[in-house]
């Protein structure tokens, strides 16, 4: 079955590389016009110009609620709509036992990667999706869901965002659905430090074999904004290989 978002528009933060990069492109691909922001204008038109389809770019951080709310009113502004919202965007300034993290690191991670999904969720809800209806999708984490590890303060930040996400989904229905995909350790330079020095040993402990790609997770991406979805709300789909299953077997 082709998925389609034919007449759609997307934003997508975080966007200009990885995994965002990859929703974005999928997107367009499929059809819809596609807002790409991340904080970086040089890095944004770079990724831009790779895609395929109708884009626009707007440099905006992610953890910055004016920065969020110019970003929604270019995306109105330039396409007319907003249907589809995805927070990716996402920050780890801190790696170590999570009792040693200082405050300012504390503060920002949770300030890009749970206060940011939810002004922008408020934002798009606000501004076109309370009226017209859409999909929020956020990119959370299989630490979300999980312990242990050397990014315990991110992964709080990802457990909190997956209560929020179904929180939203009872909230804004049924004109918007709100889903999460929980990618496992995906080959991007965000998660370098973490499958850099072991790639092969890592895979070798998953079930599949290898690690994730960023298209493993647009693919998932492009199924949960689609009306081949449309039955589907308040879901965290793990993409992870099978890390999850080895965990508990």
């Amino acid at each position: 079955m082709e998925l389609r978002l034919d007449g759609k528009v997307a934003l997508v933060t975080g966007a200009s590389k990885g995994i965002g990069l990859a929703i974005a492109r999928a997107y367009a691909e499929a059809g819809a016009k596609v807002m790409l922001s991340s904080r970086k204008q040089t890095e944004l038109e770079k990724a831009a110009a790779d895609i395929d389809g109708e884009t626009a770019v707007f440099a905006a951080n992610a953890g910055d609620p004016d920065a969020a709310e110019a970003c929604v009113d270019a995306t109105l502004g330039r396409f007319g709509a907003l249907d589809i919202l995805v927070n990716n965007a996402a920050t780890n300034p801190y790696m170590g036992p999570a009792i040693d993290c200082e405050l300012p690191a504390y503060d920002k991670t949770f300030q890009v990667n749970m206060r940011g999904p939810f002004v922008w969720t408020q934002l798009a809800w606000r501004k076109a999706m309370r009226e017209r209806g859409g999909v929020v999708l956020n990119i959370v984490s299989i630490g979300g869901l999980s312990f242990g590890g050397g990014i315990g303060v991110y992964d709080t930040t990802k457990a909190a965002l997956i209560h929020q996400t179904k929180h939203f989904a009872v909230e804004l229905a049924p004109g918007v659905r709100v889903n999460a995909i929980a990618p496992g350790l995906v080959k991007t330079d965000f998660a370098r430090a973490l499958w850099e020095p072991n790639e092969d040993g890592i895979a070798r402990h998953l079930p599949l074999e290898r690690l994730g790609e960023p298209p493993d997770i647009a693919n998932a991406a492009l199924f949960l904004v689609s009306d081949a979805a449309s039955w589907v709300t308040g879901e965290v789909m793990v993409v992870d290989g099978g890390a999850l299953l080895r965990a508990v077997v």
